[in-house]
């Protein structure tokens, strides 16, 4: 569906088209008339699917017709980079018609503490936020949001995983009862519907997919010991130059520091990015990374939601993700919308079993591919036995030629 068969206002319709966008995404073309109906409103749909546009742009709509200089717009994010990215899309799309934003978000200094204050005192239309400092900010007193009309919540199954449950709904006590609230999420687990019952009225309910990595995401797994990583590593960056925007997920700080440290060594254009970096220094990586001068960004797991980088050619999990929905959001990052990407995952004899649940979730088995020959055999795939399946550590041998054992096209040849 065209996004003028949504209803949405000419100045809107101007914004999009100039950006390039036609087509309405499945999430966007259910939400949007529900949101401009009024109607409070649960939605989930995975990662890469338009989530962000989908709440947006009715919103921006709604406000066309409120009187401006006062705050209407709540959005509550979990992260300082999703409230960033969100603010930076709000301006972009609502500058001509004059609606203002501002992010609310941790690790500035006196002045841009200075800039929230005033924001949050004098009026902007939107305000997004991340919990941990809006209620910093709620706690001093000066925060009037009785002219809040819109409320969201952006990643909301993540907020709960990191533990902003108490601090959401601290934040939602300073809100007028009379709103509308909407609620997004990758997952619809029972937590999200918990909470949907006690902020939420009548809601309406969309569901688009369960969790499973977009179809344009290409996925493939090594099977390696912990000792040939930084090696493969090399060889496929290496190997296939035509990939000029890489991330890396590791699941520690220290072991994103260490493998950035290796590539840099190996005069590879690589910058680690993780919570121990100062939020001037992040900005400054997430730039040059979205401008192609750092072609590698290893990373925590912060950036595997609500980071919003076009044209990731490649996925790397370092290590398996502790959940498999982590998977997910990782992989998520490359094949965003249409496009395709490529995404893989180095599992080692201690991670089979839980890579096999990422397999489970995803209800596809991974291809297996073999390692480079001068790197050596890695250890050989296991997998559960089907009448033990729910014991860690109960497994069985695939038969030599089974499926996993055979492939078309390696990835560490050049394509």
């Amino acid at each position: 569906m065209k996004f003028s068969e949504l209803g949405i206002h000419d100045d809107l319709l101007d914004a999009i088209d100039y950006m390039g966008f036609e087509k309405a995404t499945p999430i966007q073309e259910q939400a949007i008339p529900k949101i401009l109906d009024g109607k409070d409103l649960i939605a989930c749909a995975q990662t890469g699917t338009g989530k962000t546009a989908a709440f947006i742009l009715p919103i921006l709509d709604l406000l066309v017709d409120l009187p401006g200089g006062e705050t209407t717009t709540l959005i509550i994010v979990p992260t300082r980079e999703l409230a960033m990215q969100i603010d930076q899309q709000v301006q972009g799309i609502g500058y001509t018609m004059g609606i203002h934003s501002i992010a609310i978000y941790g690790g500035g200094d006196s002045d841009t503490w200075g800039q929230q204050r005033q924001a949050l005192t004098q009026g902007a239309d939107i305000i997004v936020a991340t919990p941990g400092k809006l209620i910093s900010h709620l706690n001093l007193g000066y925060v009037k949001f009785d002219t809040i009309k819109f409320l969201i919540l952006d990643e909301a199954d993540r907020m709960l995983d990191i533990g902003f449950y108490d601090d959401i709904i601290k934040i939602i006590s300073y809100i007028p009862k009379e709103r509308q609230t909407l609620m997004f999420s990758a997952t619809m687990a029972p937590k999200i519907k918990t909470l949907a019952s006690k902020i939420l009225v009548n809601p309406d309910e969309i569901n688009i997919a369960r969790s499973k990595p977009a179809e344009g995401v290409l996925q493939a797994a090594y099977l390696i010991y912990n000792q040939q990583k930084n090696k493969l590593i090399s060889h496929l960056i290496s190997e296939n130059s035509e990939y000029n925007s890489i991330l890396i997920f590791c699941s520690t700080k220290r072991a994103v520091n260490e493998l950035a440290r290796v590539l840099k060594r190996q005069k590879f254009a690589a910058e680690p990015i993780s919570s121990d970096l100062e939020q001037k220094e992040r900005e400054e990586v997430l730039q040059g990374f979205r401008s192609k001068r750092i072609r590698i960004l290893v990373a925590t797991d912060v950036m595997s939601r609500g980071i919003d980088i076009k044209d990731i050619n490649l996925v790397v999990n370092y290590d398996v993700p502790q959940d498999a929905e982590d998977y997910v959001h990782r992989v998520g990052r490359t094949a965003r919308a249409d496009a395709t990407g490529v995404a893989l995952t180095l599992v080692n004899e201690d991670d089979m079993y839980k890579f096999h649940q990422i397999e489970e979730l995803i209800e596809r088995e991974v291809f297996k591919i073999p390692m480079p020959d001068h790197l050596g055999k890695g250890p050989e795939w296991q997998k559960p036995n089907p009448r033990n399946k729910h014991r860690k550590g109960n497994f069985h041998k695939h038969k030599k030629g089974s499926s996993n054992q055979r492939h078309k096209k390696p990835f560490h040849k050049k394509r």
